[in-house]
């Protein structure tokens, strides 16, 4: 089930935070009490065999089943209220999937350290870019399955999770991690498709690009190429993040997706 998290504080405003693969909404908990602590109202998502969601990734065959737990969300939301929808790594491409069906709600969309289509392009053709220019040996002891030669599924080794990705963070965070981590799946063939992103949706809406220093998971001379293919209407930069800003800056984040849910009505 996904995790929501809302105030008893009066908002327009509703931020909708998904997570990276292999992740779940636990990795938002800090940013979920900053939010909380100013008065918003905050949702969680675990998408499909991620966090605690009960499915399992063999029940999980399209990118449309994975992102059922972000639509029930959105589709329970008030038409009074407005989303912000915020993706993080893997999880720019459910929330750009979602500005599409709920362009009616959503004021803006953050990318942090995310892929961020384009409206020309399937959302594959970024996925492919990063998987060409990265070396396998940057993967560590990630685990994958292929399809075509593109990972079909993708498992977080320890190694990779304590070098890569969460050296930024607190020791405490990157236990939780190893202990809440769970295999996914990466969608490419649901991902090359047309015409799934359109201009009068998606490319109507506010996308805000985060760019995270330090990042060596999605490093910084991607993120420069994902701001160049599908440019943003802001890009912010926060210095030594690294890939779990959630984690290692989260007040900071936390202050800034408030600046947005004002900025953007």
């Amino acid at each position: 089930m996904p995790t929501t998290t809302s105030s008893t504080y009066s908002s327009n405003k509703h931020f909708v935070l998904v997570h990276g693969l292999g992740h779940g909404a636990w990795c938002w908990y800090k940013v979920v009490s900053h939010l909380r602590s100013a008065g918003h109202q905050v949702t969680a998502v675990d998408l499909g065999a991620s966090g605690v969601h009960p499915s399992r990734l063999e029940d999980i065959p399209s990118f449309y089943e994975y992102i059922q737990p972000l639509v029930q969300i959105l589709e329970s939301i008030s038409v009074d209220q407005r989303v912000v929808l915020v993706g993080h790594s893997y999880g720019g491409l459910p929330i750009s999937l979602a500005m599409e069906k709920f362009s009616n709600i959503v004021s803006a969309a953050v990318f942090i350290s995310a892929y961020m289509p384009n409206c020309k392009d399937p959302p594959s053709v970024q996925m492919q870019q990063y998987f060409m220019n990265s070396k396998p040996e940057t993967f560590m002891d990630c685990r994958f399955t292929l399809d075509n030669g593109m990972p079909k599924t993708a498992e977080l080794g320890e190694g990779y999770m304590t070098t890569m990705m969460y050296p930024n963070c607190l020791p405490e965070d990157l236990t939780l991690a190893k202990m809440l981590v769970r295999p996914s799946g990466l969608f490419f063939e649901d991902m090359s498709k047309d015409s799934l992103l359109t201009k009068d949706k998606y490319g109507s809406i506010s996308r805000i690009y985060v760019v995270c220093q330090g990042d060596q998971v999605m490093n910084e001379e991607f993120q420069k190429f994902v701001v160049k293919d599908s440019p943003p209407n802001e890009v912010k930069h926060f210095p030594g993040a690294g890939h779990m800003i959630m984690l290692s800056k989260s007040e900071d984040l936390s202050l800034y997706l408030q600046e947005i849910a004002s900025k953007y009505p």
